[in-house]
């Protein structure tokens, strides 16, 4: 069995997460939405690290902050420190089970929620409600499904 790579894969995924942010949702699901640009980012800089890295991370990263009108610069730094945490600790993660993968995707993204409390502090920009720190806990749980999906949206097997 051969396997193909599909290329379209990487860019739409991509594209997706951002919309994904974007989806409306009601007020008492918001502040459980996941961070999906940083979800799926982690997906391939642990699966490609040779197409993407920290400079893909602060561009995707900007296109964010003009996406979503937050803070210049605020999404694109949350993403180049996860891309430099994962790309440290890659060649270790990728060995882990799935579930101490989710768990580490958990810690990153429970970075992320500290990184944005300390931005906006800095800024003097009210803080969100506590029950965002949910949000990390609901990416951890969705780390494999998400992994599982875009493992086979990238690698179809060829008979």
């Amino acid at each position: 069995m051969s396997r193909q790579r599909r290329a379209w894969v990487l860019p739409v995924s991509l594209l997706l997460a951002i919309l994904l942010e974007l989806l409306p949702l009601p007020d008492v699901l918001q502040p459980l939405r996941p961070y999906w640009p940083a979800l799926v980012l982690a997906y391939w800089l642990l699966e490609l690290p040779e197409r993407v890295g920290p400079g893909t991370a602060f561009l995707y990263g900007l296109l964010g902050d003009l996406t979503y009108g937050s803070l210049l610069g605020e999404q694109a730094l949350r993403l180049v420190v996860i891309a430099f945490i994962l790309e440290r600790f890659r060649a270790r993660m990728r060995f882990f089970p799935m579930s101490q993968q989710a768990l580490a995707i958990g810690v990153l993204l429970l970075n992320d929620r500290v990184i944005v409390v300390a931005l906006h502090l800095l800024m003097g920009i009210p803080q969100r409600p506590w029950i965002d720190w949910i949000s990390p806990l609901i990416g951890l749980l969705l780390w494999p499904l998400l992994h599982l999906a875009l493992d086979l949206a990238r690698v179809r097997r060829k008979a």
